[in-house]
């Protein structure tokens, strides 16, 4: 008996805002990650508290898609408790059957960043 293909999810996640323009950044770069890895990963977004999609919803909806294995990654830039403890127990709680999920560790310390900011500033190296 043949196996079902996997099918591999991205899941970013941010706190979420009651302003709007901020909600609007996350589905910004899930559209930039998913033209840069193209179709055969899924890149969607949800929003830990304060906007809609929470997590609950993104998950339920990689389920009718079908999502085998999800890599949820908090879109923050600090390893504090909504990134160490409150998005993993808020997957934990929204996770199925047969979903393999791993948590990546918040952005945190990397040489990419510090070419964003140089860019913001306005300086050239």
């Amino acid at each position: 008996m043949a196996t079902s293909p996997t099918k591999v999810a991205i899941l970013l996640v941010d706190h979420g805002s009651t302003r709007e323009e901020a909600n609007r950044c996350l589905p910004q770069i899930a559209e930039l990650l998913q033209a840069r890895i193209g179709a055969d990963i899924l890149v969607t977004y949800a929003h830990m508290e304060l906007a809609s999609p929470n997590i609950a919803q993104a998950i339920a909806r990689c389920r009718k898609s079908g999502i085998t294995d999800m890599v949820v990654h908090p879109y923050m830039l600090a390893p504090g408790r909504h990134a160490s403890t409150d998005i993993p127990n808020l997957v934990a709680d929204a996770a199925y059957p047969g979903l393999k999920v791993r948590i990546t560790d918040a952005l945190g310390v990397h040489p990419a960043l510090v070419d964003a900011i140089m860019d913001r500033c306005g300086v050239v190296p």
